[in-house]
């Protein structure tokens, strides 16, 4: 007999996350504030800088793809798993095929729709990539999970 999965238990950062998501969705007209186009596009711009920024100073390389702009030849400890998506960034060593960029690609248009709060969002959602709305939404095959 198969024993069943147990789920893993959220992490302290991803539990406090998610306390800050319901904390803030419970304010009336906070949710539609900071999902607005003219907060939210802001966020997505710097968070794009910021990475740009990263990978400059790290020395990658750089290409566009898919809408994105990929620095390459990164470090690994510069980047989360693979390759980690910042606005419309993409860092990574080397993982950066066709159905892995087209992946990274909905993130970057989760960037584009949630801002800085895509952060907290991404934690709240929790770290199992198969139960990560984010990651189901921007295809697990493709991203490699």
């Amino acid at each position: 007999m198969i024993a069943p999965v147990r789920p893993e238990r959220p992490s302290r950062v991803e539990r406090a996350a998610a306390a800050v998501v319901r904390g803030v969705v419970a304010v009336p007209g906070v949710r539609r504030a900071l999902l607005w186009p003219a907060l939210a596009r802001p966020g997505y711009w710097l968070a794009s800088a910021c990475a740009f920024l990263w990978g400059a100073l790290l020395v990658g390389r750089f290409r566009r793809s898919h809408g994105l702009l990929v620095i390459h030849d990164l470090p690994r400890w510069a980047f989360g798993r693979g390759g980690t998506t910042i606005g419309a960034v993409y860092l990574t060593h080397d993982t950066a095929s066709d159905p892995v960029l087209e992946h990274e690609a909905v993130h970057m248009q989760q960037w584009r729709r949630y801002g800085l709060s895509l952060p907290v969002l991404y934690l709240a959602a929790g770290s199992v990539a198969r139960t990560n709305r984010f990651e189901v939404e921007a295809g697990l095959a493709k991203g490699g999970y």
